[in-house]
């Protein structure tokens, strides 16, 4: 894959470009038909058959606001009229199936009502009677079933909606069914939960408030209260989430789904799209270009020049169930300014910097405290009330800190310390294994320069844990009562440690240190007579560097009650 500038998005006509510099390598891949994109060979939790299925789909979010802005591209229009009109033919050997309950495939189905929304000319005016009405029949699957209960209700509402707008048979009740259990996710502040007790993370810009404010661009008429409730939410969740992104571009790994990458920006762009004003122009346009420009330039593309499942470089070790081949690519949702005409003053924009955001700021809606530092954001928060059965969300949610240069560690097992990788987390070696935080008490508190929480590793072992912000990164506080004696390894971010560039560490007797060109981390003993060391970490542990150190400070505990008091520092 190329390299990509600022200038790669200067003008739509250049935009375009980069779409099809990342989606024209998938092209030989698709079947005769078009209705079947293989690209690999993995396999996830839903069936084998639709994977190639969710890999023909998933182009579409980036490829749908190419074509209605005004883009061109003979081929794949070709394949996906061809795609539809087979993918949804029961007589044809590509068909896609009926489908079951919680079947993958519906997630796959807002993609195609995305394009019928915006783009009917090229995606459902082109197709024969029969195909046209395949397509309307297989796309009422959604409503014979059951969804999960979480941001897919909103997978729901776009297929009901697109099938209204072209004059076919929807479900009504379904339709406000999934209005109303969408509602129940909300919270305050612009927030939603995913699904009933589920997490404040990456959906709410992946899905919640991004379908939202795409519901009441097209159904302003039929439904303005609720519309204008999408687009108030829309606005306000937008003033804190401009806080996870960093000046440079990138915003901090954190939650599950990290392999949809720059879908991360995808708020900022439909915000563009549908004239929703959260930021003027030039804001919005530095944003998602700086994101973009950061993502499409790091080591994510096979030698094909094809997606990879990972974050900062191709990695099965943090994927989740739901992630085959094709998934990385509903990061195309990032380009849903293309959907902006060639006239447009989004294109005539400067990409402006960020504006002047506050060095610390407490979320409270997201139950997170934001530290900006030499560009960089680091999220601190207690962490969750209940676990759920995603893969490693013990990582992905229950970490001290988040941050937007180190990323965060995936444990490869709890055998060994390296193996555990137990980044900007307090670690337990008791019983010949590692242990670490996972879910919280309910009685935390979170304020603006404090974090208060409790949690249990293992049994026999409670730890209340305080975290104080300081101006060069945290001071953490544990008081720890335990029934054995164990260690205990209270652990600061995980740094690059590339071998081909240069990087340094440093152990002391209670301090230890890791710096590179790009930043450092150093962790150190205030109280409890902690000892300083550099862990080596598995390779391929870390989500952004392939070989990373983690400073710590180690503790000897006793039984009983004793407190230990690590400061944490980064850049």
């Amino acid at each position: 894959m190329r390299h990509f500038t600022e200038a790669d998005f200067e003008t739509r006509k250049a935009a375009e470009q980069v779409l099809l510099d990342v989606l024209n390598p998938l092209k030989p891949y698709y079947s005769e038909s078009g209705a079947r994109l293989d690209i690999g060979v993995t396999s996830a939790h839903y069936d084998n058959d639709t994977i190639p299925m969710e890999a023909f789909a998933r182009p579409l979010w980036g490829l749908v606001p190419f074509w209605s802005g005004g883009g061109k591209d003979d081929a794949f229009e070709e394949i996906y009229r061809k795609g539809l009109e087979a993918g949804t033919d029961p007589e044809h050997p590509d068909y896609w199936h009926a489908c079951r309950d919680y079947d993958q495939k519906f997630c796959e189905m807002a993609a195609i009502a995305f394009g019928i929304l915006f783009c009917p000319d090229k995606v459902w005016e082109p197709l024969s009677e029969r195909g046209k009405d395949n397509l309307a029949d297989w796309l009422m699957e959604i409503n014979r079933h059951e969804c999960c209960a979480c941001n897919w209700y909103f997978f729901s509402i776009m297929t009901n909606v697109a099938l209204y707008k072209v004059g076919r048979s929807y479900d009504e009740k379904c339709l406000r069914e999934g209005l109303e259990c969408i509602d129940s996710y909300y919270d305050a502040g612009g927030w939603y939960n995913d699904g009933n007790g589920g997490d404040k993370d990456y959906y709410n810009p992946f899905v919640m408030v991004t379908y939202g404010m795409i519901y009441a661009r097209f159904m302003e008429k039929e439904d303005p209260k609720r519309c204008k409730r999408f687009i108030d939410r829309a606005l306000q969740f937008g003033r804190d989430y401009i806080y996870w992104f960093s000046e440079e571009g990138p915003s901090f790994a954190y939650g599950r789904s990290m392999t949809y990458r720059f879908a991360q920006v995808a708020y900022f762009s439909v915000c563009a799209l549908c004239g929703v004003e959260v930021y003027p122009l030039p804001v919005l346009k530095g944003i998602i270009v700086r994101h973009l420009v950061y993502w499409l330039n790091q080591p994510i593309w096979d030698n094909a020049d094809i997606l990879t499942i990972g974050y900062a470089y191709p990695n099965l070790q943090m994927s989740e169930s739901y992630n085959a081949p094709g998934s990385p690519y509903w990061a195309m949702k990032a380009f849903m300014f293309l959907g902006l005409p060639e006239d447009h003053p989004f294109w005539k924009a400067d990409c402006a910097p960020l504006p002047r955001l506050e060095s610390r700021k407490y979320l409270h809606h997201a139950n997170m405290v934001i530290q900006r530092k030499s560009g960089n954001v680091t999220a601190l928060l207690p962490g969750r009330l209940k676990s759920d059965g995603h893969s490693h969300t013990v990582e992905k949610y229950s970490k001290f800190a988040y941050s937007s240069r180190f990323g965060f560690s995936i444990m490869r097992s709890n055998l060994t310390l390296s193996e555990c990788a137990p980044d900007s987390t307090l670690a337990f070696e008791a019983y010949g294994y590692f242990f670490v935080k996972d879910v919280i008490e309910p009685d935390f508190s979170v304020e603006e320069n404090e974090l208060r929480f409790s949690w249990t590793p293992i049994r026999g072992i409670h730890v209340k844990t305080t975290i104080e912000l300081t101006k060069t990164g945290h001071i953490r506080t544990h008081e720890i009562t335990s029934d054995i004696k164990c260690t205990a390894y209270d652990c600061g971010f995980a740094v690059s440690a590339d071998d081909r560039k240069p990087f340094e560490k440093e152990e002391s007797e209670h301090e230890a240190r890791v710096k590179n060109a790009d930043g450092y981390c150093a962790a150190a003993s205030l109280e409890g007579n902690g000892e300083g060391h550099v862990l080596v970490p598995d390779p391929n542990t870390n989500l952004v560097n392939p070989k990373t150190m983690i400073p710590m400070a180690a503790y000897q505990i006793d039984p009983g009650t004793q407190t230990i008091r690590t400061q944490v520092d980064y850049m």
